[in-house]
């Protein structure tokens, strides 16, 4: 007998089992609703419409919810400082980094030791304080417009004096990744930036909080053969170590 349930009551039914699963596939939530895959294929279409999923071959993974920057400090404060000092002992003497926005590039930021002649170069004005005025740095704040959310410039002046710059090294924010798909970014603009970064850098680090290895994104940054490095916690799973190693990634704990 087929459903009588209403499409938006169904669409409610559809974002619990993403919120609870993570992902949804469209040929099972049409048998268990008794309506046709294209049925469903709208109901998802709506749902990644209104930012609650992003749709993938087959079905759906649920859209990531983003804290703003003031409540992201707060979280997981002992990880990120202790992440950002991993990351921090990759850096060398005399190199110019690209940090971008983030609660995890801040801790990264003030886990950079001194006199060590490095120029940091961030669109992040929590990055730019953290190193202001210490010795052994020079400082670069590129300009533009802030988002509140994300903590830094995006736009395209943003991107234009990114181009203009080479760097040693770069930190991407990490909004999620993938060891088969990559670098994925939430919002379109953001994700150019990176990009552009990503290109003027010889070496990218990705710093990765447990969440953000389930996570999903909308917008895909960069393969996984871009990224040189990758941080994580120490309790992370062997499987998923594996993943990055074979993909020629150096795994940092």
């Amino acid at each position: 007998m087929p459903d009588t349930t209403l499409p938006r009551e169904r669409q409610q039914l559809i974002l619990g089992r993403l919120q609870r699963d993570g992902k949804v596939v469209a040929a099972d939530l049409a048998q268990e609703f008794k309506v046709s895959e294209d049925s469903i294929r709208r109901d998802l279409r709506d749902l990644a419409s209104q930012g609650l999923c992003r749709r993938v071959y087959g079905g759906a993974l649920l859209a990531p919810h983003v804290a703003p920057l003031g409540e992201r400090h707060n979280e997981r404060v002992e990880l990120k400082r202790n992440l950002g000092r991993i990351a921090a002992s990759l850096v060398g003497e005399n190199q110019i980094l690209f940090l971008d926005a983030g609660s995890t590039n801040t801790a990264l930021a003030k886990a950079l030791p001194d006199h060590r002649g490095l120029t940091v170069v961030t669109n992040a004005p929590d990055v730019a304080l953290a190193v202001l005025g210490r010795p052994g740095f020079d400082v670069v704040l590129l300009g533009g417009k802030l988002d509140p959310r994300i903590g830094g410039a995006i736009g395209s002046r943003t991107l234009r004096q990114a181009q203009d710059i080479r760097a040693d090294f770069c930190f991407p924010g990490v909004c999620a990744i993938d060891p088969r798909s990559g670098l994925w970014t939430i919002d379109e603009e953001e994700t150019m930036f990176k990009q552009a970064i990503i290109e003027a850098s010889g070496e990218t680090v990705a710093i990765a909080t447990p969440d953000k290895l389930v996570a999903s994104a909308t917008h895909h940054t960069a393969p996984i053969t871009a990224m040189t490095h990758l941080v994580v916690a120490s309790d992370t799973e062997q499987a998923t170590l594996d993943a990055y190693k074979a993909a020629g990634v150096a795994v940092h704990l």
